[in-house]
């Protein structure tokens, strides 16, 4: 899961430039609020449109609803003059409260959760079933890629130097999907995030259902309607990760492994889901596609766990959360208190070495988790394998940084140089030759 840091002049430049709606020729910015029906509440602001931003201006609906017909367009552009007065997530009227968040937290088992979406989506993929095709001009369109993928260069550079690996059509979809996911987390993790009810959730994800039916807000919305239309990707996870956001309203500690487990299934487990019918399998790969799902599942998990272990002081100090589990905390005698100070002795001013053994065994179940990750990534299709490997072999060496700073992890920020992520590329591309039929 992606984590907000502070903006350039040079980024907020970009993010007013990605504003604009999806009403092609004249780019009329309509600037609008991610609350359901409260002005106040701003939208994201990860340089992609704000979540007000409609796909018609009130100057007239043409471009992209011209196919609607007259009759349509006018309707349109007055439901959406509604919606940006009122600043309102949806050119629609909110319907009825979904999900409390505490209904999230207390709602089971993250691991039948997880289970639930992966058989929707195999269900999916192999019905090969599509969401209805959005027209929209070409040249539209691909400029709201365009932005998608400066988004994803600027915010996720692991990420987008395995995307930069894939076909141009793979590249667009899987930006895309993260630009989505992107604003999703900044709806509770961003510099608004102090305004977003558990009511702008709920209308964000009235909003991804129409994504689904083929009815996209703005040209954001329309990069990620066009990458369904093309792939099977099923809507579950996208809901899960809502509610995912859902329990960050509420949950800033987690007892227990298997309660972190529900919260990165949702928040990162979801983005191997939602990738998967993107990358494929192999032409000849005959055996069960759960497999590969499971070891999509296992990477998102692994990946979520080492931004969990890099992130502890920015968590801690910034937002007032600890994801490591608390029984763990207690198991190397480590309290809640001493993790939002910073671990460091007084005497020498090195890090507690109960904070070193802490994070020694965390390191090493993240590494385990990347393990499991490996067994599918060779069943993946040809063109889908380097990027995967890639971006596996680069994320699993922030976890080398983080030993490299001598576990702090509370004022030091573990990364891997650009130079060194170019120079693990051969080899990554060696281990993804051999495809794994079953």
């Amino acid at each position: 899961r992606t984590r907000t840091t502070t903006t350039t002049t040079t980024t907020m430049r970009s993010m007013r430039a990605a504003s604009s709606p999806i009403h092609a020729p004249r780019r009329a910015r309509v600037a609008g609020a991610v609350s359901a029906g409260a002005s106040s509440s701003p939208a994201p602001s990860s340089g992609v449109p704000s979540s007000g931003a409609h796909m018609a201006s009130s100057t007239g609906a043409t471009g992209a609803t011209a196919s609607l017909g007259a009759s349509n367009a006018r309707a349109k552009t007055s439901v959406v003059r509604r919606a940006v007065v009122d600043g309102s997530l949806l050119a629609a009227p909110a319907r009825t409260r979904r999900r409390s968040p505490e209904d999230v937290v207390n709602g089971g088992n993250g691991y039948e959760v997880e289970q639930r979406a992966l058989e929707a989506c195999v269900r999916r993929q192999m019905a090969q079933e599509y969401v209805p095709k959005f027209n929209i001009p070409s040249d539209t369109l691909d400029s709201a890629y365009e932005r998608c993928r400066e988004v994803t260069a600027e915010y996720a550079k692991t990420f987008y130097l395995g995307t930069k690996l894939m076909t141009p059509e793979k590249q667009r979809a899987i930006w895309a999907i993260y630009v989505w996911c992107r604003r999703t987390d900044e709806l509770v993790d961003g510099p608004n995030a102090s305004h977003i009810t558990p009511e702008a959730l709920d209308r964000w994800e009235e909003r991804l259902e129409g994504i689904f039916e083929g009815k996209p807000v703005d040209v954001i919305d329309a990069t990620l309607c066009d990458t369904l239309s093309r792939f099977p990707v099923d809507i579950q996870p996208f809901r899960d990760m809502i509610d995912g956001m859902r329990m960050d309203l509420v949950k800033p500690r987690y007892e227990t492994f298997d309660e972190l487990y529900e919260y990165c299934y949702r928040v990162a487990g979801t983005v191997g889901l939602m990738s998967m019918p993107i990358m494929g399998c192999d032409e000849e790969f005959n055996g069960d596609i759960k497999k590969v799902y499971k070891a999509a599942l296992a990477l998102g998990l692994a990946n979520q766990l080492t931004n969990i272990l890099r992130d502890v002081g920015e968590d801690a100090q910034t937002r007032n959360r600890i994801y490591v589990p608390l029984e763990d905390l207690r198991r190397f005698g480590i309290t809640e208190q001493e993790v939002l100070r910073g671990m460091f002795s007084p005497s020498t001013g090195q890090v507690d070495d109960r904070w070193k053994a802490f994070m020694k065994f965390q390191i090493e179940r993240a590494r385990e988790v990347f393990k499991d990750a490996e067994d599918g990534v060779n069943c993946l299709h040809k063109d889908a394998r380097w990027p995967v490997w890639s971006a596996l072999d680069v994320y699993r060496n922030i976890l080398d940084a983080i030993e490299a700073n001598g576990y702090n992890n509370f004022n030091q920020r573990a990364y891997v140089p650009k130079a060194q992520k170019f120079l693990m590329l051969p080899q990554s591309y060696i281990k993804a030759q051999t495809a794994k039929t079953s």
